[in-house]
């Protein structure tokens, strides 16, 4: 494998010395993914310190180091290793000649990465680079930076905030030529007084567009002219994607089809006709915003069609998993990894699609992070769940007791503590034919109950 990075590049970008002549093929600051031939950044935390891991990480291959008490693994010693994984990212993106894409969003960035990268990657493999699993904040969009190889054409990077001031500060870090709001929803509305709020929170992703980048904006958010208008002093361009009229990037067909959706869309310039390998309206807006990126950083819109028709399921984050049950097998949707309002009615929407199951079932996390308004959100599910005609429903967690009050007699449901009481309830009730909806913040711990279900735990 190419070297990613010298010992005298690290130590030029970090303003470190270097103990010994070393190169590695990557970089990582959690001991647990260091592999052969890695650079091991040793950050102090509160918690842990990452020096006390030096030989667990030599044992495990890593090439050498970025340390700031020395060690006897090859290194480069600096005074702060935080810092240091700034610098090292910072330096990467200063050399890389890749097209770099932005994407943000309360719902949905997640899932547009993933997609994004595959639509870019697909003419030829390799060629593109992402951030990977939600490494969106301070630490991991530094060393998402530091990874990405140095002859990458495309990279594409996940930032998120939970606060207003978070975005500004990493987005001038990865300095996109493309910036992408993917929604705006009431995510994290625990820390701002307002959706308004966390719309200005959002648009500062602009702020750090290189000269002449695209901004791409959502049409049909209430927040689309403030988006665009904090856009418009750093973006040369802005475009809009969605289904409304007059968006940019519009879809101008939707047709639910066997495995997803097959869709007619027109773009400037150029119309296209695509399946998205899911189901679901969200997915249709992550897709035009995807193909929206794809067509601002000249990259091959056909070949795009193409991975978006491949696209699987990631875990937790709508990952579809057959489980052989007596007398046939059960549907089970995996979204156990986050959740807010405007992701659970999502979703529930694309259960209440299952037309051919025998049972709709949902099993519902508490939504974390929402403030004072917390009881109100929970409440309001009960509208899109008895419009999504669900058979039963397993409310998991203290917060989830408003959305209980609210369905009253509406829809049958139980309601459990946590969610070993939600998988016991569901290995006694799930039957053939069902299909289940498994969805609730991360810290509810709903993963478990789905590797449970389908065999994984």
């Amino acid at each position: 494998m190419d070297s990613l990075w010298t010992s005298e590049e690290i130590a030029a970008a970090t303003n470190g010395s270097a103990s010994a002549p070393f190169e590695v093929t990557g970089v990582a600051f959690d001991s647990r993914e260091i592999g052969q031939g890695d650079l091991f950044i040793a950050m102090k935390g509160e918690l842990t310190n990452g020096h006390r891991f030096l030989d667990q990480v030599q044992a495990a291959g890593a090439a050498g180091a970025i340390v700031s008490e020395g060690g006897a693994l090859p290194h480069v010693l600096v005074d702060d290793t935080t810092k240091a994984l700034n610098d090292l990212g910072r330096a990467s993106r200063a050399r890389s000649k890749a097209k770099i894409i932005g994407v943000t969003g309360s719902v949905g960035k997640t899932s547009t990465k993933e997609a994004l990268f595959a639509a870019l990657d697909r003419p030829k493999r390799g060629q593109a680079h992402r951030s990977v699993k939600s490494y969106n904040n301070h630490t991991g969009v530094p060393l998402s930076l530091a990874r990405m190889p140095r002859e990458a054409r495309f990279g594409v990077f996940e930032m998120g905030m939970s606060a207003a001031g978070e975005l500004a500060a990493l987005t001038r870090l990865v300095r996109p030529h493309v910036a992408i709001v993917t929604a705006i929803a009431p995510a994290h509305r625990e820390f701002f007084a307002s959706e308004e709020e966390i719309a200005d929170a959002k648009g500062e992703i602009f702020q750090g567009l290189e000269p002449g980048g695209t901004a791409i904006v959502p049409f049909d958010s209430p927040y689309r002219d403030q988006l665009i208008r904090a856009a418009e002093p750093y973006a040369a361009k802005i475009v809009t994607f969605g289904l409304g009229q007059g968006a940019d990037v519009r879809a101008l067909d939707v047709v639910p089809v066997a495995r997803g959706t097959l869709i007619s869309a027109t773009l400037p310039d150029a119309e296209l006709t695509f399946t998205i390998g899911h189901p679901g309206e969200h997915w249709v807006s992550n897709a035009l915003a995807v193909i929206a990126a794809v067509q601002a950083v000249g990259g091959d819109l056909a070949a795009a069609g193409l991975a978006l028709a491949e696209l699987e399921g990631m875990k937790g984050r709508g990952a579809r998993h057959r489980i052989a049950l007596p007398g046939g097998e059960a549907l089970v949707i995996d979204e156990s990894y986050n959740a807010n309002p405007a992701s659970m009615a999502a979703t529930l929407k694309t259960l209440g699609a299952e037309g051919s199951a025998t049972r709709r079932i949902a099993i519902l996390g508490s939504m974390r992070e929402l403030g004072p308004g917390s009881n109100d959100f929970h409440a309001a599910l009960a509208e899109p769940i008895e419009a999504a005609r669900v058979d039963h429903a397993i409310l998991v967690g203290e917060e989830m007791g408003a959305l209980a009050k609210a369905l009253g007699n509406r829809v049958d449901f139980t309601h459990v503590p946590d969610a070993a009481s939600a998988t016991a309830r569901a290995r006694e009730m799930i039957g053939p034919g069902d299909a289940i909806l498994v969805k609730g913040s991360n810290s509810v711990g709903l993963s478990a109950l789905v590797a449970a279900l389908v065999g994984e735990g």
